[in-house]
């Protein structure tokens, strides 16, 4: 299970984070999911990848709390109350990014990351799915609910949002977006197994 996690762990957290727009939340919905799937496995026919599987399962929480989280938001501007203080593909051991490497697409990927996170709900949950997870239009409809007519709509208007805000090519850097340094990935495990340590006491 722990390899299981570290397999999907950057592909579940981007897209948590791509519905969210929130660290701390993309990661709880992970370890959620994680939790649903580990006591929800025998449901898996293996219709689908496995990572899809557990997309759709990550999709679903995210959107759900991101609806709760907006109902929220409207019960404290109501009664004006101010809200609370805001609190790799890798099977093996945890990588840090290269410094170099890192230091060269900081900036650019810290810019394109504030579009995608500009850009409306609708539009970024498919950019992210396809564009930076490169899942298939078939996939990615069949993780948001949607027809495959509607991904490809959606993520060539997405596309065309981005390039209009950067005016530049992104390609080389899609991948370093939401970067996922090796310390949130042990965070993820280390929580979800903690969590099934308490279950099972």
């Amino acid at each position: 299970f722990t390899t299981l996690m570290r397999r999907h762990n950057q592909v579940l957290f981007r897209t948590a984070r791509s519905i969210l727009r929130d660290d701390q939340e993309a990661e709880e919905v992970v370890q959620d999911a994680y939790l649903l799937a580990y006591r929800g496995m025998h449901h898996y026919r293996g219709e689908a990848r496995l990572s899809t599987w557990l997309i759709r399962i990550v999709a679903n929480r995210a959107i759900r709390r991101r609806q709760r989280l907006g109902r929220d938001r409207a019960i404290f501007a109501a009664v004006d109350v101010p809200a609370g203080d805001e609190e790799d593909d890798n099977m093996g051991e945890s990588r840090f990014p290269n410094p170099e490497s890192a230091a060269a697409n900081g900036e650019l990927r810290r810019l394109l990351e504030s579009h995608i996170d500009a850009l409306p709900d609708l539009y970024r949950e498919v950019f992210v799915l396809r564009g930076v997870e490169e899942l298939s239009s078939e996939e990615t409809a069949d993780v948001l609910g949607i027809p495959e007519a509607t991904v490809r709509t959606r993520f060539f208007r997405a596309r065309h949002l981005l390039s209009q805000a950067l005016a530049k090519d992104m390609d080389h850097v899609f991948g370093e977006v939401y970067a996922f340094a090796g310390d949130r990935c042990d965070r993820i495990v280390a929580g979800v197994l903690a969590r099934l340590q308490r279950r099972s006491v």
